[in-house]
């Protein structure tokens, strides 16, 4: 698959706290022959109202995003690549759910014919050929799989054999949640924090050194354990952690 037209959606997580994984995640397209272009017009997925029962507050920043996605693809865009299981899970998963409860047909007719052509970033990068792009390393990661991209999307071998398609070999986690989940993490802070641990010491008794997630939120909920423990441990995200070792 190739010369495909994609615009990413960086998701409000990457624009606001974790930008180089846009630009990373731009890179690695281009180079499988990719014209990247951002889907202009969008926010928010509409997520976080949704996870706090804020029904119409999410179909708000949704019908937004709806709307730059439709003009994504008016334009020419042939594929819309979300870097985030969680926010692709919202939109694949939960528009649909999301208009109908709002009272909403159209806009849930309109998310029908959208949702088809959004991917969840590793999920698209395996529909290339890798032989040009695949290269020796000796590097190994933890790689932390997200809840919604096992549980909802059904994505557990795209992201492994995207790291692996660049010589990165990774060592699979346990599948368990890192304890983020938007507000859960807030109302129950105690469990969560439990649960980011469960996953921090089970990557230190395997011998990590790194962890690699396809999931920002993921990211920013164990590593800011991490950081307070301080434990050895590096984060990054699975974009940039392919698009570092294919510019060496």
């Amino acid at each position: 698959m190739t010369d495909q037209s994609v615009a990413l959606f960086p998701t409000c997580v990457v624009d606001a706290v974790a930008p180089e994984v846009g630009f990373a995640t731009a890179r690695v397209l281009t180079r499988r022959g990719c014209d990247v272009s951002v889907a202009e017009g969008t926010t928010c997925c509409g997520q976080p109202a949704w996870n706090a029962g804020q029904a119409q507050a999410a179909a708000t920043v949704a019908r937004t995003t709806l709307r730059g996605f439709e003009q994504a693809l008016a334009d020419g865009a042939d594929a819309i690549v979300v870097p985030a299981g969680s926010c692709t899970t919202m939109i694949r998963v939960f528009w649909p759910e999301l208009f109908d409860i709002v009272g909403d047909p159209d806009a849930r007719a309109r998310a029908n014919a959208v949702l088809p052509k959004v991917f969840e970033l590793s999920e698209f990068l395996v529909m290339f050929s890798q032989e040009d792009l695949a290269k020796t390393s000796q590097e190994s990661v933890r790689y932390h799989p997200s809840c919604h991209m096992l549980r909802e999307l059904g994505l557990k071998t795209e992201p492994l054999d995207a790291l692996r398609s660049c010589g990165i070999e990774p060592d699979v986690g346990p599948e368990r949640c890192c304890g983020f989940g938007g507000l859960f993490s807030v109302k129950l802070p105690e469990t969560s924090v439990a649960m980011a641990d469960e996953v921090l010491d089970a990557a230190m008794a395997g011998g990590a050194t790194e962890m690699v997630s396809a999931d920002g939120s993921c990211l920013m909920q164990l590593a800011t354990r991490a950081e307070k423990r301080g434990l050895p441990l590096a984060f990054r995200h699975l974009a940039v952690a392919i698009d570092e070792i294919e510019a060496e």
